[in-house]
């Protein structure tokens, strides 16, 4: 390592990692630095598009970014930090295979992210499925067609019952454009079934507080829960889950019913990998973080996102920035910045950004957005969706896919086949071993 080509090491290859590194990559090909990213997975996923994915609607492939072929110039180790000494400014660095070992560096970027914030709910763990990676969303996708498909095969009307009960616990962005995005589909897959209507499906939505996508405002929310509720959709405010034991499902107003398929949306928090690092921590468990993305009281470290408590500074109450994919975004490009005018010798400028506002799918030509303090319903809503997100959407490749994959699906009627079986690749040839 010599002084004159700083070593920027990039935890974590999410929003802020991937675009903080992507930011960087021009300076790392001409030589003025060097870029590491570090990270379990080799692709980001861009969750905004996780629901229709799950849904059909986009190719789940379109969905990841692949951070070696993107961060071109850019070293990227697939692996685990497991601990961070910024005091001598050293990482440990779990690689997918092979024995733990250090990686030294001159400036870091801490984008650890977030991961799902779970309660001690009995059978939570065993039952339910997340809603983070495009994993979970392909393997929901599958699971909620096979339950068609059982539901249709079986004669037993309470495991039919079960097999058509899909619950989801959380009413924020995720959990709303998963539960809307999937019911589309699956009430579109119904004409497939002779012995299936849409009414012979029940669709619960959990949430613990008294309103749902509370980003878009109190009148959205509530027009959002009529619209859903319109579908026959169960939409269960301030209510919680108490148990859900071996798929039966107790709630706290008292129901009870039995349930195949459990999703937990309930919000995230900070990746609790923070607590192995020497860096001061809110109680929150998040990176104290200055306006400029340096992490509160220590040279060459960084931040952003959602592990990162950044002061919004168009708030007059000093609140923080909000753990949403607009702001890390826009945090990764003032960061990559911030980062080449420090070794510039420049000092670097504040992160503001005024939020615009949200928007929300409703599954196909169905949504609401809230923009510059503009309310939108119906179909204009999911095409500002789509047109948004599809422009967030790093690298013309992605972008062109994704679009393509729309058009197409203009022509072509929805696809709505299970291919559950690609999670037990080996099945049917351990019973031919068997036999």
């Amino acid at each position: 390592m010599t002084a004159q080509v700083p070593h920027i090491l990039v935890v974590g290859g999410g929003y802020v990692g991937m675009y903080t590194a992507y930011g960087l990559r021009r300076a790392a090909r001409k030589g003025r630095i060097r870029v590491t990213v570090v990270d379990p997975r080799s692709v980001m996923t861009y969750q905004p598009f996780l629901p229709e994915a799950a849904a059909g609607s986009v190719e789940p492939r379109h969905v990841v970014v692949p951070l070696r072929k993107t961060l071109k110039g850019c070293r990227v180790v697939t692996g685990r930090v497991t601990g961070i000494d910024h005091a001598h400014k050293v990482a440990k660095v779990l690689p997918e295979e092979g024995p733990e070992y250090e990686l030294a560096y001159d400036q870091i970027v801490v984008a650890l992210g977030s991961i799902a914030r779970t309660l001690p709910i009995p059978g939570l763990a065993e039952e339910a499925t997340g809603f983070k990676n495009v994993e979970e969303a392909i393997a929901l996708r599958n699971k909620v067609l096979d339950r068609l498909d059982v539901a249709s095969s079986q004669p037993d009307p309470a495991l039919r019952k079960s097999a058509l009960t899909f619950v989801f616990i959380g009413g924020g962005y995720a959990g709303v454009e998963a539960f809307a995005e999937l019911e589309d589909m699956a009430r579109y897959a119904t004409r497939y079934y002779d012995n299936i209507k849409p009414e012979d499906m029940r669709w619960v939505l959990v949430e613990a507080t008294n309103r749902i996508l509370p980003e878009v405002g109190t009148d959205l929310g509530k027009y959002t829960v009529d619209q859903l509720r319109k579908r026959n959709m169960d939409i269960r405010l301030e209510t919680r889950l108490e148990s859900c034991e071996k798929g039966h499902v107790i709630l706290s107003d008292g129901e009870e019913f039995d349930a195949d398929t459990i999703v937990w949306t309930a919000g995230v928090k900070a990746n609790p990998a923070l607590a192995a690092t020497d860096f001061p921590l809110d109680e929150k468990g998040r990176l104290k973080t200055l306006p400029n993305l340096r992490i509160e009281g220590v040279d060459d470290a960084w931040t952003a996102g959602d592990n990162a408590a950044v002061p919004d500074l168009t708030s007059e109450t000093g609140a923080y920035c909000a753990p949403n994919a607009q702001h890390a975004v826009r945090q990764a490009n003032r960061l990559a910045a911030n980062i080449l005018r420090v070794v510039d010798g420049q000092p670097p400028q504040d992160y503001k950004h005024k939020y615009v506002g949200s928007v929300a799918s409703l599954g196909l030509h169905k949504g609401v957005a809230q923009l510059y303090g503009v309310k939108v319903k119906g179909w204009l809503a999911w095409f500002l969706h789509r047109t948004y997100h599809v422009s967030r959407v790093p690298t013309f490749n992605r972008k062109a896919r994704v679009i393509l994959d729309w058009s197409l699906a203009l022509f072509f009627r929805r696809e709505v086949t299970s291919l559950g079986s690609l999670q037990t690749p080996n099945e049917e040839f351990r019973r031919a071993t068997q036999s």
